[in-house]
């Protein structure tokens, strides 16, 4: 089982890392659109009419693209007081079960999506002559990387717990950036 999840793991560093340039691409992408904006308005004196669904296009994408990759990195904000005062087997119990819940909500994300994405699909949004649905399709993409994320989570928990002593595995579910397993 070590070497699916490391494989398992390897995939899910290319797509996160992916996810992260796409979303960094897209701020950039962003910044300039606002200031073009700007610079139109300001000095110009005709603000440009594409910038602003650009920007929000833009900045749908790159928000939850990097939302998602949080998950996988533990960036997100948590309160661990209760779960430091429990017993070990009570805190794994807690990540578990924080685990599958992250992992549902990012299957809520991607199903819904995808109905926002279906029926949206055949309106253009005017300006840009994309489909409207391409701005719903970052909740299907993030959502099943949620997904993904969170069964590495879990599975980096189970596998490891019983590779090592529990308390190193629970270290490593949690670590921001932790090391994922290695094909031993």
């Amino acid at each position: 089982m070590k070497p699916a999840l490391a494989a398992y793991s390897r995939l899910l560093d290319v797509l996160s890392r992916l996810a992260l340039w796409i979303g960094g691409f897209g701020l950039v992408a962003m910044t300039a659109a606002i200031a073009w904006q700007v610079w139109g308005r300001f000095v110009v004196g005709d603000t440009p009419s594409w910038t602003e669904p650009v920007s929000l296009f833009l900045m749908l994408w790159f928000i939850l693209l990097v939302a998602a990759v949080g998950v996988r990195e533990r960036f997100h904000l948590g309160l661990d007081l209760i779960r430091d005062t429990v017993p070990e087997p009570v805190r794994v119990a807690m990540d578990l079960f924080s685990f599958v819940i992250v992992g549902l909500f990012g299957g809520a994300m991607a199903w819904y999506g995808l109905e926002l994405v279906l029926g949206t699909w055949s309106a253009i949004v005017p300006v840009l002559g994309i489909p409207e649905g391409m701005n719903y399709l970052a909740l299907v993409v993030s959502g099943v990387l949620i997904v993904l994320f969170s069964i590495e989570r879990a599975l980096i928990l189970l596998v490891e717990r019983k590779a090592m002593g529990a308390a190193e595995s629970l270290a490593r579910a949690h670590a921001p950036g932790a090391a994922m397993p290695t094909a031993d």
